[in-house]
């Protein structure tokens, strides 16, 4: 399979390069497209750049028949502006009327407007045409979703729920791979490959998810705390959903491994432990010394010796330029427990917390910066020191990645109800303050969700390029977040959710 593969990247490769001179921005946006659906354009960075440079520097003429595609103007807009590039929503002038609505013309146009749907949702904040774009074209795919052809009408139902940019990649690749052979023109060369490709990566995950598994059962078998969730293919599914490319093995177990640890602390503070318990942990977590474990309840000692252990076996594992590495990610650790401890004290104390406080605290307690430091020291020389200093400065794009951490998980929270030790959510604190019914708390949670989404997408485009490794991890984490929370549901509390999804992605068989 693998000598196959290497085979059709060769000739992929020597395709693109006899034919770029003679293809127009149509052929250039579609073929980049293609590349991220199937899941391949890691195999092909050399190919995206030469791509993205000339879809970048295309003049594009005013009355051409391809700027007048709705399609491509869209497609060409959202790539651009996901690889980081500017570019401006004056491109969709010609769509609207002379009131600035969107023309009733293109209503007829599925494809168009699924392509401007997706768009739209790379908005930055302050973007009202793209704020109408979204309004416009959700209404109108609501009401052709069940009259389209396939493979459309899966596309649309699939965005409807999760617009393209907010979709995890593998799961995009699942669905697309059996829908790319019934588009008009598709080559059986990249899809041949991405089946190929497909498969090679899942025997790798399947390898991974198997040694997770037992690393995982010794532990909870062995630190023994049955009130702590059991979740390691969730956390796994979680991970895949981040990065599944082969390449990022490394970081797939240090993720999965640190989120299982960090799960088990976050619930003996938040479901089990008394407040003087809660107290004596966070004293371990910030002395991070073994000799310190005595002053720990006998239940938890187990847990803080395997946390320790962890971390040095994680660290041993690292090149001797790249151990500083874990300095980062101990601090994030224990700024996580720390945290952890201040949300308990405020519900021991029935304190309600003002939504700004609410907000610092939550930020690190989502465990976005903390894991995103732990997957980057899995990365090679792309992660530099400057990447993990941007990192744990908790810099806006690293805030806003973890506020859609912590907005979907509320949001699910308040829908699902809390357990009686959990802290006011940001809904109920958002609602107290501002005395609002729960309905326009909830309201005003999500508008604040979809802001973060924005100022994600804003930081992509400002963002130093040293530093987009990691701006990619806190952006594919977001992403992960929307499927684990969809429509309210909480998948890794309540593992059924994902059921399904875990088995297509993991076990169903995909052709060659």
């Amino acid at each position: 399979m693998r000598e196959r593969a290497e085979l059709l990247s060769g000739q992929v490769r020597q395709v693109f390069k006899a034919n770029i001179d003679a293809m127009g921005v149509t052929d250039l946006v579609t073929y980049v497209d293609t590349l991220e659906r199937l899941g391949i354009d890691n195999h092909f960075p050399e190919v995206i750049r030469a791509a993205l440079d000339r879809i970048e520097t295309e003049e594009l003429p005013g009355e051409s028949d391809v700027f007048n595609s709705l399609h491509i103007v869209a497609l060409r807009f959202r790539l651009l502006r996901q690889h980081g590039i500017w570019v401006s929503t004056d491109v969709f002038g010609k769509f609207r009327n002379e009131t600035g609505s969107f023309s009733t013309d293109i209503r007829t146009d599925p494809r168009g407007l699924l392509s401007l749907y997706n768009a739209a949702h790379m908005a930055v904040p302050g973007e009202v045409v793209l704020d109408d774009a979204i309004a416009f074209t959700r209404g109108h795919l609501e009401v052709i979703k069940g009259k389209v052809r396939s493979p459309l009408a899966g596309q649309i139902s699939r965005a409807l729920d999760f617009a393209l940019p907010r979709f995890t990649r593998r799961l995009e690749t699942m669905h697309y791979m059996a829908e790319y052979e019934h588009e008009e023109a598709y080559d059986t060369l990249l899809l041949e490959l991405a089946r190929l490709n497909f498969n090679l990566v899942r025997i790798l995950h399947l390898k991974e998810l198997k040694a997770l598994s037992l690393w995982w059962r010794d532990l909870y078998d062995t630190v023994k705390l049955p009130y702590a969730r059991d979740r390691m293919v969730e956390i796994y599914f979680w991970t895949c959903g981040m990065l599944h490319e082969e390449e990022y093995s490394h970081s797939r177990k240090l993720f999965a491994k640190t989120f299982g640890l960090v799960s088990l602390l976050d619930d003996t503070f938040d479901v089990h432990a008394t407040l003087e318990e809660c107290y004596k942990l966070n004293e371990a977590m910030q002395r991070w010394d073994e000799s310190v474990v005595s002053i720990l309840p006998e239940y938890l000692r187990m847990l803080y010796i395997k946390t320790l252990s962890n971390f040095k076996e994680s660290e041993d594992i690292l090149e001797p330029n790249q151990k500083y590495r874990m300095s980062y990610a101990k601090k994030e650790y224990k700024l996580s427990s720390q945290n952890y401890l201040q949300e308990q004290i405020w519900t021991s104390q029935k304190y309600q917390p003002s939504f700004k406080e609410h907000e610092e605290v939550s930020i690190i307690s989502s465990g976005l910066p903390m894991l995103t430091i732990v997957t980057l020291m899995g990365y090679g020389d792309v992660a530099t020191q400057e990447v993990f200093e941007w990192v744990s400065s908790v810099p806006e794009m690293v805030r806003a990645g973890s506020q859609v951490t912590r907005f979907l998980n509320d949001l699910s929270s308040f829908k699902l109800g809390k357990h009686k030790k959990d802290m006011p959510s940001a809904v109920e604190t958002y609602m107290i303050e501002n005395r609002l019914t729960e309905e326009e708390a909830v309201e005003a949670i999500a508008a604040l969700l979809e802001n973060r989404w924005r100022i994600l997408n804003q930081a992509r485009m400002d963002i130093d390029r040293t530093l987009l490794p990691a701006a990619q991890v806190v952006v594919n984490m977001a992403r992960t977040n929307e499927i684990i929370y969809l429509h309210g549901r909480d998948g890794y509390t309540n593992g059924d959710d994902l059921k399904d999804l875990v088995t297509a992605l993991f076990l169903e068989q995909v052709p060659l």
